[in-house]
This record gives C-alpha cells, sequence and structure tokens, in this order.
C-alpha cells in the first residue's frame, strides 16, 4: 500500500491504518528503537507507542514522507525512554557514546533563543550533508540518526572499524568548522 493511502486510512480513522503501518514500517521503527535503547521488549513498546502517536497525530497532520515521520515519532519516544533508562544504568553505552561524539559540534538544547535559532542549526547541518558524498551522508546518518553501532556501519560499507572511526572523526570535524562559519555557536 503506498504511503498516502495510509495517511488517507488515518484521516478516515479506519483501525487499518495501523495494521498497513505496522507491516509496512513495523521493521524499520523497530530497527531505529532497538539501536537506541539495546532491548526487544522496550523496542517493541516505543513502535507500538509509535501507532498511536500517529493515530493521535494524523489528522490534523498530513506527513509528506510517511517513513521520515514515524522515523522521527519512534527515535523522539525511544531517546526519551533511553533517558529514563540511563539513570538506571540500561541502554549498554551505545546511545551514550553516539551523543557525546557530536556533543563538540552540535550546541545544547535549552532556552527560548536556542528554540527560535534551532531551524537556523538544522538548515546549517542539511547544509553539509548535502555536501558530502552519498556515502559520506549515508554513513553520518546510520551513525548519528539511526544510532548504528561502528561495528555495524563498517560492515554495511566493507571497510575496517578504524577507518570508519577515522572518516566520523573528520566528519565531525567539517561539521563542527561548517557550524562555525554559519555564524553557530558552539
Amino acid at each position: 500500500m503506498k504511503d498516502q493511502e495510509i495517511v488517507d486510512l488515518y484521516w478516515e480513522r479506519s483501525e487499518a491504518a495501523i495494521q498497513e503501518t505496522s507491516e509496512k514500517y513495523g521493521r524499520f521503527c523497530h530497527t531505529i528503537s532497538y539501536h537506541i535503547l539495546h532491548n526487544k521488549e522496550d523496542a517493541e513498546e516505543c513502535v507500538n507507542d509509535t501507532w498511536y502517536n500517529a493515530w493521535k497525530s494524523m489528522p490534523p497532520k498530513r506527513p509528506n514522507r510517511l517513513s521520515a515521520y514515524l522515523g522521527k515519532i519512534t527515535r523522539n519516544l525511544s531517546i526519551n525512554r533511553f533517558k529514563t533508562y540511563s539513570a538506571q544504568k540500561r541502554g549498554f553505552g551505545q546511545t551514550t557514546l553516539v551523543l557525546s561524539e557530536l556533543a563538540d559540534c552540535i550546541p545544547a538544547a535549552g532556552g527560548v533563543e536556542e528554540t527560535m535559532e534551532e531551524r537556523v542549526l538544522v538548515d546549517a547541518i542539511e547544509m553539509f550533508l548535502y555536501g558530502l558524498t552519498e556515502q559520506k551522508r549515508n554513513i553520518f546518518i546510520r551513525r548519528y540518526w539511526y544510532l548504528a553501532s561502528v561495528k555495524e556501519i563498517a560492515g554495511i560499507y566493507s571497510m575496517s572499524e578504524s577507518r570508519l572511526t577515522s572518516m566520523l572523526f573528520r566528519m565531525r570535524q567539517k561539521l563542527k568548522e561548517h557550524l562555525e562559519q554559519e555564524g553557530i555557536v558552539l
């Protein structure tokens, strides 16, 4: 079923929307959540919460890219759950590691002023990503959006973990330089 048809089912308030969404995007959302939480049951709960949040938000929202919309909901729910667990020493350290890698490049969110400047930051990051080769952009997104492990990404791209780690380090340095050139204070 096409994404637009699935969104139409949400707008019609048809329960078939949940079933179709689960069939088409269940594995995708579960992978996102599992990379963050490293726990099958917790990932399944976040995916179910994703379907619930999608149901609550459509209408009034009508996403153009359903995969991105659902992925964002899943990622946010999973990160929120991770934050709760991190106080209990859960999560296997991968999420903390990935987020700490970006800490030197991305300013921390917090104040009203930063919230208003968030769009500028998003635009600057998008500009940076589109300046990368397709492979580097995909590697960056796999690591810092989907929170995939270095080992997993290295396997996908048939490269050593040390080469990938160096590549990620250089990309973070270039991102930092790019943000500074755009006037974004770190």
